[in-house]
């Protein structure tokens, strides 16, 4: 699986809301998640419990640049989250964990997130999900188009992960 995604910080979130609200085809419900990252050589792996109800094994692969781009990514739904966090911990480590708030909007293929990170702050996240409708030229395109509708400020593209913010204890004000 494959998206093109763009992360910014967010300096007013309601106005962020109100743009998503307005261009948005389906509106799930808000989330509260808990990532927890374990070492790996290649690419990154979390566990994802989504509203302590349901768990996901997410592993990723992408650069880290203040621009769109592409990540290759693999989700496994769980069935027993306790026992397989347990299992790579102590396989691999616990390299950082990361809690927000998630709400999600879709635009057609584009999800768009309106994250509340704790330790972080408020931020803006596109993933413009990629298959035979849609190749990375397109994502890109969507993504440009949301940059504009959202009136991002190119300063506030972020090239890096929340749990790379949380470890290096960067604020996102003072991130590059």
């Amino acid at each position: 699986m494959r998206n093109i995604e763009l992360k910014a910080r967010l300096a007013d979130p309601d106005a962020a809301r109100e743009v998503a609200r307005q261009i948005a085809t389906n509106r799930p419900d808000t989330q509260q998640q808990v990532d927890t990252y374990f070492h790996c050589r290649a690419g990154r792996l979390k566990l994802r419990k989504i509203n302590g109800l349901s768990a996901m094994l997410v592993w990723y692969a992408r650069e880290d640049r203040q621009a769109a781009k592409p990540s290759d990514y693999l989700l496994v739904p769980l069935s027993n989250p306790h026992a397989l966090e347990q299992a790579l911990t102590a396989a691999l480590g616990v390299q950082a964990v990361v809690s927000k708030r998630r709400e999600i909007f879709f635009w057609g293929n584009v999800r768009i997130h309106l994250d509340e990170v704790a330790e972080l702050g408020s931020f803006l996240e596109f993933e413009a999900v990629l298959g035979p409708q849609v190749d990375d030229a397109a994502g890109r395109a969507q993504l440009d188009e949301l940059r504009e509708r959202f009136a991002l400020d190119p300063a506030d593209l972020l090239a890096d992960s929340y749990a790379d913010m949380i470890l290096r204890g960067t604020h996102p004000s003072s991130s590059p």
